[in-house]
């Protein structure tokens, strides 16, 4: 589901699973071999902390970008203004509110780094794993 679909940029091979919320009142844009969890929401829009303000309709919005080969686990929020790195890990059921680099794993409420992917955690899984 999104707001617009207009102000959405896919890369190639893209993938979302089920219960995919995209609120593109800014441009939302991804990179080349995304993949992304079931029930996962990309928010452009906010709203002010003033009350005041808030109360009388006023809305903003701000860009969401992600990089190439990011992989979001299942219900991950993403704030607006927020831009994620190549090659980075959302862990599941993040709330990413601030900019995420490249090559890192990341996980929380609110979302942090947690690991940065070294070369050894580039080689094959499986191998690693003595299965192959």
């Amino acid at each position: 589901m999104c707001d617009y679909g207009y102000n959405i940029k896919f890369g190639k091979n893209f993938y979302a699973n089920h219960n995919l919320i995209i609120l593109d009142t800014a441009t939302v844009k991804f990179g080349d071999n995304v993949l992304i969890g079931p029930n996962c929401g990309f928010y452009t829009a906010g709203h002010p902390v003033d009350v005041k303000q808030r109360n009388s309709g006023l809305e903003y919005a701000r860009p969401i970008t992600v990089g190439n080969n990011v992989w979001f686990g299942g219900n991950v929020v993403v704030l607006p203004g927020v831009t994620i790195g190549d090659n980075t890990i959302i862990g599941a059921g993040s709330v990413v509110t601030k900019d995420i680099p490249s090559n890192v794993i990341a996980v929380g409420n609110p979302c942090k780094v947690i690991l940065e992917i070294t070369e050894e955690d580039k080689t094959d899984y499986l191998e690693r794993m003595g299965i192959k």
